[in-house]
């Protein structure tokens, strides 16, 4: 019951963040919402949706409409899925088998993450065709055993994250108080004393009910506490990734592969290259290079360079119109993160389904308004895109 009182003055998931800035404690919210340097590529992913128009079609009976959607030979109910998120049990009890329920609930993917705090084992079983987000290790031994892992779970879609070489500023972690490894001090005390229920619900749950959290994910075997100074060194980038180690891993996994965090055309083609099932436009939400283009606005020029290779994307959806602008350019699927995380903190697993709910209703609805019956119905021509600013598709340039 508590999450439905939680939920009811969400209507529309602009209305998640401010609920889980009061929920959460400073530092914890800031880490959820913050990103890098001066917020320029968090900003802009949202600005480019606003740079798109409708050109709706009228007279046409829609009352058949459907959402349902094909992707790499899977079938979903819906048009977008649940993106990886870290330590999403930190903000919600048990996140990450609340959103991957929450998800098989739905038939939309949940891609569970290397930095999370539940082991895959546990979440695939909740939710058997949830995808894995990598981090990828250095050495070739490592990389296979994690694959092993991940295959023996019975993952089939593979995520490899290639935009988290390098450690992007930490400043504004460093201003919300956010630190890894969480340290217990008096800070730590003054928080939970001033956010009871997350400190009763899901920090002091989680130590007595499971012990204290560890990073899970990131290799074959359990990683670092999340009060080690061990987890720095564990998630301190990965300067050491190119493209031969991506051919390392095409060879290895027999599942589907998809590269998460591509932005550039060219990075598009070697993708194809490399035999990739799909690709997921990426400034990682903001969270690496401060200035990275806007997923949206290199859609076009991704599907030109992709052939029959579906192109997705995240970053910036708050809206079902979001997602049908993202798919008139072209992109096949979508990915949505930060409203997600806030929905399980502060409602929990009705939270994630109301918020789920939200974007089915404002979809359907969209749809319809637009003139469609079917998704794969939007193309340009029923979008004005005069003053989008977007990356043209060019010549394939050396790869």
């Amino acid at each position: 019951m508590a999450g439905h009182r939680a939920m009811r003055r969400i209507y529309a998931l602009e209305d998640l963040e401010p609920a889980a800035r009061r929920h959460l404690p400073p530092p914890i919210f800031g880490y959820v919402s913050g990103a890098a340097e001066t917020n320029a590529s968090l900003d802009d992913n949202r600005r480019a949706y606003s740079e798109i128009s409708f050109l709706p079609r009228v007279g046409i009976d829609v009352s058949a409409r459907s959402l349902a959607t094909r992707l790499m030979g899977m079938q979903f109910d819906l048009p977008f899925g649940i993106a990886p998120m870290g330590v999403s049990a930190l903000t919600a009890y048990r996140g990450d088998l609340v959103l991957a329920r929450a998800a098989g609930r739905a038939r939309i993917p949940m891609i569970i993450s290397a930095a999370s705090l539940i082991p895959m084992e546990e979440i695939a079983a909740q939710n058997p065709d949830a995808w894995y987000q990598a981090y990828l290790p250095k050495q070739a031994n490592e990389i296979a055993a994690l694959l092993t892992r991940v295959a023996a779970t019975g993952i089939e879609t593979l995520v490899v994250t290639v935009d988290s070489a390098v450690v992007p500023s930490r400043e504004n972690n460093l201003r919300s108080g956010y630190r890894t490894p969480i340290k217990p001090n008096l800070s730590l005390l003054w928080q939970g004393m001033t956010h009871p229920r997350w400190a009763l619900g899901t920090f002091l749950r989680t130590y007595v009910q499971n012990g204290p959290p560890h990073f899970e994910n990131a290799t074959a075997t359990r990683g670092a506490p999340l009060l080690s100074r061990q987890a720095v060194r564990d998630f301190s980038g990965r300067e050491f990734l190119d493209w031969s180690l991506l051919t390392e891993v095409r060879r290895l996994w027999k599942g589907r592969l998809v590269l998460k965090g591509i932005l550039h055309p060219d990075d598009v083609t070697r993708a194809v290259q490399l035999g990739a099932e799909g690709i997921i436009l990426s400034n990682h939400g903001g969270r690496q290079l401060d200035g990275a283009i806007a997923p949206l606005r290199v859609v076009s020029a991704a599907v030109e360079r992709a052939k029959d290779m579906p192109v997705m994307l995240d970053g910036g959806i708050l809206r079902g119109t979001d997602i049908l602008k993202a798919l008139a350019l072209g992109a096949r699927f979508a990915f949505v993160g930060r409203p997600f995380n806030y929905a399980a903190s502060i409602g929990g697993a009705h939270g994630v389904d109301h918020v789920i709910d939200l974007l089915r209703v404002q979809l359907r609805a969209d749809l319809g308004m637009l003139g469609l019956t079917r998704l794969d119905q939007l193309n340009h021509s029923l979008i004005e895109t005069g003053g989008f600013r977007e990356v043209p598709p060019g010549p394939p340039g050396k790869t």
